[in-house]
């Protein structure tokens, strides 16, 4: 039976969540998902990390408790099944409940105030408001939402039995009444008004409800009434809507908008100029901008000068935001990045381990390892680079992308060194580089395998090998640099002869060949595709020493062997990484963390490592733990 593999440290944050970064207030830990992960992080070090797995998919909503003792996690999951919804004890980070009533997906969740209750709602197939006892993690009651969909819930912050949902053309403040187990709801007057509701905050006296929308206008609503007050800001709608709104402990609300502006609304109604009967809409005090549309808002220190609050984006980046009520100050600092899309590819230098490279649509990024830190981003905007690497002397980063170019820039500046345009009919889809650094070899997705002579001030065409009839998936070269092999999507491992650009031999097999790997003697071969097998190769004469499963349910795309040889790991469809001793082709190792496809791995040179990235755009840091090989048995 395969050990788990030891999680080390994520990167990546998933943005794209609403309310999905919360601060514990401890005011030490940051709480986001990643994919099927809750990842809890320390403010000062983005290193010392703890991390919560029990999501068989990605986790769509969280909510923590007033004290901070309980976090709930709701996710997604397929058509016609029930989304799980966790309970976890933060003290002990234990699992304590896991509850199953929603189909599809867990839309919002919210603790009541005195931490009794937990309310839930279901995504669009679903609807369903859901009240649940925290101790003993049974349903207490329940109720179809409106026939709209509906949004966000959230708890009065002083009565325990009242909370308020809103959606789509709805808002309804409910009351739990205890006697009859039921709930009730009462519909907001908002008159003439048609607004879809993306965000709601209530103030800490329980009057008002922030309500934000997609027009771009935040609603006030009294809540004893449940009756419209106020609108604002005072000079037009936010851009893209409001996405996200917190109260500041003044008694102001902090929102936040699909353009990434934030802006703090002043909520002491002040009658109107022009006439005394109306109010005059809510001003904004103070403002600023950030990147990508804004998801979460969270307040974590107050002092004697201001407020900190830590904002989330939808490009997945974390922002610490200070505001200063005295000077009318809002200033935003950049604190993590992440991926906010797929990531194609991951590359380490040649013998060196503390930076790595990631590839995905529109951006190369190099990352330190051992901080977890972005230390260069690439941006070619509306383009998606496929593939990534480095020269072996190390003087440039090498990517293939979806226009067919090839682009080389300096890992420590990131400035474009060379272009070549056109290397390929369609995108480059598999690229390396030769010991001596003076050749590239690129593979495309037409099939065509092409050679690349590196000059001082130019780069020429040495030899274009045409013999695939699928994509390349994967070049690996020699490291004499007398031979390369390319996979491919046609059911074929070519390997070549880098002299005369002839075919020495093929490999051929029933799959379509995702990666291809050289063991450190480069006597054998071994290569993994959709077929879900991991095939040795025999180097010379290209038959086929030893056939595996590398997987049970799904394709396997990356293959990565240590310098040595003793290991072999993969990953694949299967969200699994694993880790395989590589005379005996057991598994030893599993590591479960990526909540979707694993699109490449790699093992550190000094072997201390291994890092894998996947579809949801997190880079996941495991412990290398050494196989056991034939010498120790």
């Amino acid at each position: 039976m395969a050990e788990p593999l030891v999680l080390n440290s994520v990167i990546g944050f998933g943005g794209a969540i609403e309310n999905g970064l919360i601060v514990h207030p401890d005011g030490r830990t940051i709480i986001y998902p990643l994919g099927s992960t809750i990842v809890l992080r320390d403010r000062a070090d983005p290193r010392s990390q703890e991390f919560l797995q029990g999501h068989s998919d990605k986790v769509s909503c969280l909510a923590l408790s007033r004290s901070g003792k309980y976090l709930a996690t709701g996710q997604i999951t397929y058509m016609g099944f029930t989304a799980d919804i966790i309970i976890w004890d933060l003290e002990s980070k234990q699992l304590l409940h896991r509850m199953a009533l929603h189909k599809v997906k867990v839309q919002a969740l919210d603790f009541s105030c005195d931490e009794r209750f937990l309310a839930s709602l279901g995504g669009q197939d679903d609807n369903a408001l859901v009240l649940w006892d925290v101790e003993s993690g049974n349903a207490i009651c329940g109720s179809p939402c409106n026939t709209n969909f509906t949004n966000c819930v959230k708890f009065f912050n002083n009565s325990p039995d009242k909370l308020i949902t809103a959606g789509n053309f709805n808002m309804n403040v409910w009351n739990y009444d205890a006697a009859n187990n039921k709930l009730r709801p009462t519909d907001a007057t908002l008159g003439t008004l048609k607004r879809v509701f993306k965000s709601v905050a209530v103030d800490a006296n329980d009057e008002y409800a922030y309500c934000g929308t997609t027009t771009g206008d935040v609603l006030q609503i009294a809540l004893e009434r449940v009756l419209f007050k106020n609108t604002g800001p005072a000079k037009g709608n936010v851009q893209m809507g409001v996405t996200a709104t917190c109260e500041v402990p003044t008694g102001d609300i902090l929102v936040g908008g699909g353009d990434g502006s934030l802006q703090v609304l002043r909520t002491v109604p002040e009658p109107s100029s022009t006439n005394p009967k109306l109010l005059r809409k809510m001003p904004a005090l103070a403002g600023t901008k950030v990147e990508g549309a804004i998801t979460s808002i969270a307040l974590a220190e107050m002092n004697a000068r201001g407020f900190t609050f830590y904002v989330g984006t939808a490009m997945c980046n974390i922002y610490k935001v200070t505001y200063e009520p005295a000077t009318g100050r809002l200033k935003e600092e950049l604190v993590q990045t992440a991926h906010n899309d797929k990531i194609n590819g991951m590359a380490f230098p040649n013998e060196y381990s503390e930076v790595f490279a990631t590839c995905g649509t529109g951006y190369i990024r190099l990352w330190h390892l051992t901080t977890c830190r972005e230390l260069l981003r690439i941006a070619v905007p509306n383009l998606e680079c496929f593939c990534v690497a480095f020269t072996t002397d190390g003087s440039a980063i090498l990517s293939g992308w979806s226009d067919g170019k090839i682009r080389a820039f300096g890992p420590q500046s990131g400035k474009l060194i060379f272009t070549i345009n056109d290397a390929h009919q369609k995108a480059v889809t598999a690229i390396a580089s030769t010991a001596d650094s003076s050749r590239i070899i690129s593979g495309g997705e037409e099939g065509m395998v092409r050679v690349w002579r590196l000059g001082r001030t130019s780069q020429s065409l040495e030899a274009s090998m045409k013999d695939h009839k699928g994509s390349v998936n994967c070049i690996r070269i020699k490291g004499s640099g007398d031979e390369c092999v390319s996979a491919s999507s046609d059911g074929s491992c070519i390997l070549w002869d880098l002299h005369t650009f002839k075919r020495r031999t093929s490999l051929f097999a029933n799959t379509f060949f995702k990666s291809v790997v050289y063991h450190p003697d480069e006597s054998q071969l071994v290569t993994a595709g959709t077929d879900r097998k991991v095939t040795y190769w025999d180097a010379y004469d290209g038959n086929a020493i030893r056939i595996i499963d590398g997987s049970d349910l799904d394709e396997v795309n990356t293959l990565a062997v240590d310098r040595d040889g003793e290991a072999l790991v993969s990953g694949g469809g299967d969200k699994l990484v694993k880790l395989w001793g590589y005379d005996e082709g057991h598994c030893y190792f599993v590591g479960v963390a990526h909540s979707g496809a694993i699109t490449g791995v790699g093992v550190t040179p000094d072997k201390q490592r291994i890092v894998s990235v996947g579809t949801e755009g997190g880079i996941f840091i495991w412990d290398y733990q050494r196989p056991q090989t034939l010498t120790d048995i």
